[in-house]
C-alpha cells in the first residue's frame, strides 16, 4: 500500500526521512514517533514522566540510526481535559530531562485536548553529506553488531512479577534503567563518521522484528548466534527465571541498534564503540539465503515480533503476567 504512493521517495522504509537543502555543508533528517503506554506504567504507579521520557527516546533513537546528530524535539500532546497542572509538569519533565540526557531540548510544538492521550514528536538531525546510515546497502557476509545492553525493561518485569529477586542497590539500577532507556546517539554517530557501518536499525520493535527488516531491506536472511551477553544484574534475573540470555536479549524496550558492518571492519567497530565506553556484540552474519536461523539450534528462528494492526501489536493492555507469557514465554524453572 505505501511502497507504490512513496517507494520513489529518497530512504523509503529507513528510520527517518532524507531533507535535501542545496548547498550546505550538512544533511539533515527528520523522523516522527507516537508515543504507547509505557511498560514501566504498568509495573508500578502511573507517572507521565515515563511517557514524557519514552516519547523522546523513541524518536531519538531512529536519529541514532541514521547516525545523526539531534538538533531538535517538535511536540504534539493530545491530553483529555481531567489532566492535572501536574500530571502535564510531569510530562513536560520527562520530555525535557530526556532530551538534556541527550544533548539536545524541545524547540517547539502544540497542545490540545481530547478524548484519548495522544502524545507524538518529530525529531531533527543532521550529519555529514552521504553518511546518513540506511537499512539497505548491506551485503551478504556482513557482521551483524548489537549496539547497547538489552534485556533492562523486561528484566524489571520480571522482578516486579515476583520471577526474580535482587538486592535493593541493584534493583534501583534495573528499575532507573528500564524507566530511563537511552538512545545510542553517540554510536550512530561514530560508525556513521568512520564510513564502517553499511546499515543500520534501532531495536525498537524486538530483535526478531529489527533482523528480519534488515534482511528483508537487503534480500537477505542470518544466522544469529544465540549467544548473548547482559549486564550482570539482567544475567542473574534471566537465571533465577529459568530462562537462557537470548530470551532477555531478544525483546524490546531497551533502545539498542543493530548495525550490519564488513566482516573484515567487525573488530575496529567494536572497537571504537567500546572505546566510548558503549556495549557492543557480533550476534551473527547476513546470508543470501532468505530465511532466519537461529545458530545455537542451527534451526528457524521463531522470534518474537509486534506486528502494527494485529493481535501482537503493543497496546499497553493487559495484565503482567499475560505480558510476560507473550513477550518470553512460560519462564523454564
Amino acid at each position: 500500500m505505501l511502497r507504490p504512493r512513496y517507494g520513489g521517495t529518497d530512504g523509503f522504509g529507513d528510520d527517518s526521512a532524507l531533507l535535501h537543502k542545496a548547498n550546505t555543508l550538512r544533511d539533515y533528517v527528520a523522523t516522527t514517533d507516537s508515543c504507547p503506554t509505557p511498560l514501566v506504567n504498568l509495573l508500578d504507579e502511573p507517572d507521565l514522566y515515563h511517557s514524557g521520557w519514552l516519547l523522546a527516546t523513541i524518536n531519538l533513537s531512529d536519529l541514532a540510526a541514521a547516525g545523526a546528530e539531534p538538533l531538535g524535539l517538535v511536540v504534539n500532546y493530545t491530553l483529555p481535559k481531567t489532566t492535572t497542572v501536574r500530571e502535564f509538569e510531569r510530562l513536560l519533565d520527562g520530555v525535557d530531562a530526556c532530551c538534556a540526557a541527550h544533548g539536545t531540548a524541545v524547540v517547539g510544538g502544540d497542545i490540545r485536548d481530547g478524548e484519548v492521550a495522544q502524545l507524538t514528536a518529530t525529531a531533527i538531525g543532521r550529519c555529514a553529506p552521504g553518511s546518513r546510515l540506511r537499512r539497505s546497502r548491506a551485503r551478504a557476509g556482513d557482521r551483524l553488531l548489537l549496539v547497547g545492553s538489552p534485556g533492562y525493561l523486561w528484566a524489571a518485569a520480571l522482578v516486579k512479577a515476583g520471577q526474580a529477586c535482587l538486592p535493593a542497590p541493584v534493583w534501583d539500577e534495573v528499575w532507573q534503567r528500564a524507566c530511563r532507556p537511552m538512545a545510542q546517539l553517540k554510536a550512530g554517530q561514530l560508525l556513521a563518521g568512520s564510513g564502517l557501518a553499511r546499515a543500520a536499525m534501532d531495536v525498537s520493535d524486538g530483535l526478531f522484528a529489527t533482523v528480519r527488516t534488515l534482511g528483508e531491506a537487503n534480500d537477505l536472511g542470518a544466522v544469529i548466534t544465540g549467544e548473548f551477553e547482559l549486564d550482570e544484574p539482567v544475567a542473574e534475573v534471566a537465571a533465577q527465571s529459568g530462562l537462557r540470555p537470548f530470551d532477555l536479549a531478544q525483546t524490546w524496550g531497551d533502545w539498542g541498534l543493530v548495525v550490519a558492518v564488513r566482516a573484515a571492519d567487525t573488530g575496529l567497530a567494536m572497537k571504537i564503540i567500546r572505546d566510548e565506553g558503549i556495549p557492543a556484540q557480533d550476534i551473527g552474519v547476513l546470508t543470501d539465503e532468505k530465511r532466519l536461523i537461529l545458530g545455537a539450534e542451527n534451526a528457524p528462528w521463531q522470534g518474537v515480533a509486534q506486528e502494527r494492526f494485529s493481535a501482537s501489536s503493543w497496546h499497553g493492555g493487559g495484565d503482567l503476567s499475560t505480558l510476560i507469557a507473550e513477550v518470553l514465554g512460560t519462564p523454564r524453572r
